[in-house]
């Protein structure tokens, strides 16, 4: 069976979010099982510069409005699974990975999916793997093209949603000039029947999420944004699945950001890791150390963080790392500036620090509003770093709370308030 994975990321060549960690560590294993899996990416961001002696593999045109658009396909090797970097002439290559901006962003990502598809054509693919909305648009077309293509009509389609709420919105226009018209399914509200999510949802002939108490969340209002009378009608379709976590990449035990190894039978070393945190960022030895390694935005709770931590300030060290939204980067610069002896704030994202963290704090708090799976918390327990976090998604389905099980591997608590 051969597979083709669609989606804006992959680490190590290109990563925002857990998207890409996904798509780093899942395309591979599934080829060491004997899966014939191949991945497809935009050669946006410097992929083309990272990429190992990428070679011109494809060229081919895509319908536009105002003429077609030519694009060339480069394909490279990460070890080795297959890799197909899509360019073309809304795909621009030095561009970040997304954009605040639709107008940018909406043609580089239709013109991406429809490119996908017509690579998958070519490549006899069996299934579509599309992942959110920056891939959606392959999965209706391909409904609507298997119908009078024969190359298509033995291949189906699965669209995996990482994060519901991103549907593509205000990608109308960009949809419209690649030919493609909002549908009329009254299953979806109006304002999501133009959004590529919105249209792969209804066309994908099944849909996966990456937990299943986000599965089970997202048929309600609260967590639907929407589109949760459709989903409801294709919970049939519906699978919740746990993205899981790469062993040998996150292994404390020869992670060489680490300054000494450990595991669960030999944790001296995890000492000294917690030590050495301590030390760097300034923080005293004899309190409990709490982490916070997150996107700096609303869905992650950071303000709740926060409010949190100030509360308890006078008895644990806190080390936060992240970027995002630049009212909560203030507050946590804010938060580090009252509390100088006991806070340390580091706004952006350093890999490695984060791998210390894990393997130097007590504790990792993820106050998240809403998680469809969280891959924060699973790297807490590899690293020995308790997760203390919200029961919601994916984290109440990995994290075994103290109260609650036998072989507890972490604390839940039930709202995202810092009462809480």
């Amino acid at each position: 069976m051969r597979v083709l994975f669609v989606a804006s990321e992959m680490a190590p060549w290109v990563k925002v979010g857990g998207l890409g960690d996904v798509l780093g560590s899942l395309p591979p294993a599934l080829r060491a099982l004997g899966v014939d899996v191949r991945v497809c990416l935009p050669a946006h961001a410097g992929v083309l510069d990272r990429a190992p002696e990428p070679r011109l593999v494809e060229r081919f045109e895509v319908h536009h409005q105002k003429g077609p658009m030519l694009v060339e396909v480069f394909e490279s090797r990460l070890g080795d699974l297959p890799v197909y970097l899509i360019s073309g002439p809304t795909i621009p290559r030095d561009a970040a990975v997304y954009s605040a901006d639709m107008g940018e962003e909406a043609p580089r990502f239709v013109l991406f999916s429809l490119a996908a598809l017509e690579l998958a054509k070519r490549l006899s693919v069996d299934v579509l793997h599309c992942h959110d909305w920056h891939a959606a648009a392959a999965t209706w077309q391909l409904a609507r093209r298997r119908e009078v293509d024969p190359a298509l009509r033995g291949m189906t389609s699965l669209l995996t949603v990482h994060n519901l709420p991103y549907a593509g919105h205000g990608a109308a226009g960009a949809l419209y000039d690649f030919g493609i018209q909002a549908t009329d399914d009254d299953r979806l509200p109006e304002h999501l029947r133009h959004t590529p999510l919105g249209l792969g949802l209804v066309a994908a002939d099944a849909i996966s999420t990456v937990s299943r108490g986000y599965a089970r969340e997202i048929l309600t209002a609260h967590y639907g944004h929407g589109f949760e009378h459709l989903l409801s009608t294709r919970r049939e379709d519906l699978y919740g699945i746990m993205n899981g976590l790469d062993l040998a990449r996150w292994d404390p035990a020869t992670d060489p950001a680490l300054p000494a190894g450990f595991s669960a039978d030999a944790l001296a070393g995890r000492r000294a890791c917690r030590r050495e945190l301590a030390h760097a960022l300034g923080l005293p030895q004899d309190r409990p150390i709490v982490a916070v390694v997150s996107r700096l935005v609303s869905q992650k709770g950071i303000d709740v963080a926060l409010r949190a931590l100030r509360a308890v300030s006078d008895r644990v060290s806190v080390a936060l790392l992240g970027e995002g939204d630049p009212h909560l980067e203030h507050e946590v610069r804010s938060l580090a500036a009252a509390f100088p002896a006991h806070v340390s704030a580091t706004i952006g994202f350093d890999a490695a620090l984060a791998r210390r963290m894990y393997g130097g704090a007590d504790m990792v708090l993820m106050p998240s509003r809403y998680e469809p799976c969280g891959m924060t918390q699973m790297i807490g327990m590899r690293y020995g770093c308790v997760p203390v976090a919200c029961e919601t998604g994916g984290l109440a389905d990995t994290v075994l709370d103290l109260d609650l099980s036998e072989a507890p591997t972490g604390v839940l608590f039930p709202e995202p308030t810092a009462a809480s």
